[in-house]
C-alpha cells in the first residue's frame, strides 16, 4: 500500500527512478512488501536499498516467488539513510530468479511505515547462445540501472500491505 493512497508522490515507480527527491512510502501497518519481477532470470548476489532513517525495515525476509511459501533468507538492514548492500548467502547466488519479494515484517517506525529512496540489485543474467545449448554469464556483479545498458534488466515492482 502507498501512503495516503498517493501513488503519484509515493508510488512504486520511485523505487527505481534514481532521484534523491522521490521515494516509495508505505501506508502504516505491517507487514509490507515489495515484489519485483525481472524480464529475464537473474542470479542475485546482493540487494542495494536506501531507507529514510527511522522508517527502515527491521525484520526483513527475501522470497523467491516461484516457491513463495517460505523465505529463502533473512535480510538485515540497518536503520539509517545510507545505501545498504544486503548480500545473499553464497549458495543462493547461483540460483536464477525472475520474481522476488522483499517482505518487511516489522519497521523501525512506531506506525509500521517503510520509506525507500532507492532499490537496486547486484548480480548477473544468463543468456542462451543460439548456436549451442551452453549458457553464458553477462557482466558479473553489475547493478541494474534504469534506462541504461547494464547487465541486469530494469525490474518492475508491485508494493502492498499484506
Amino acid at each position: 500500500s502507498v501512503y495516503n493512497r498517493n501513488t503519484v508522490s509515493y508510488g512504486k515507480q520511485h523505487l527505481f527512478d534514481k532521484s534523491r527527491e522521490t521515494c516509495w512510502n508505505s501506508e502504516q501497518g505491517t507487514p509490507q512488501h515489495i515484489q519485483v519481477e525481472f524480464k529475464v532470470p537473474v542470479k542475485l548476489t546482493a540487494i542495494q536499498i536506501q531507507f529514510q532513517g527511522g522508517f527502515a525495515g527491521k525484520t526483513t525476509n527475501l522470497f523467491d516467488m516461484s516457491q513463495p511459501s517460505k523465505p529463502i533468507c533473512p535480510l538485515h538492514p540497518k536503520d539509517d539513510n545510507k545505501v545498504q548492500v544486503l548480500a545473499l548467502p553464497k549458495p543462493l547466488q547461483d540460483i536464477a530468479r525472475t520474481r522476488i519479494k522483499i517482505q518487511f515484517l516489522s519497521s523501525t517506525d512506531f506506525f509500521g511505515r517503510i520509506i525507500v529512496y532507492s532499490l537496486d540489485f547486484v548480480g548477473h543474467t544468463e543468456t542462451i547462445q543460439e548456436d549451442s545449448d551452453e549458457t553464458s554469464q553477462q557482466d558479473s556483479d553489475e547493478t541494474s540501472q534504469v534506462d541504461s545498458d547494464s547487465s541486469l534488466p530494469t525490474p518492475t515492482a508491485a508494493t502492498t500491505q499484506q
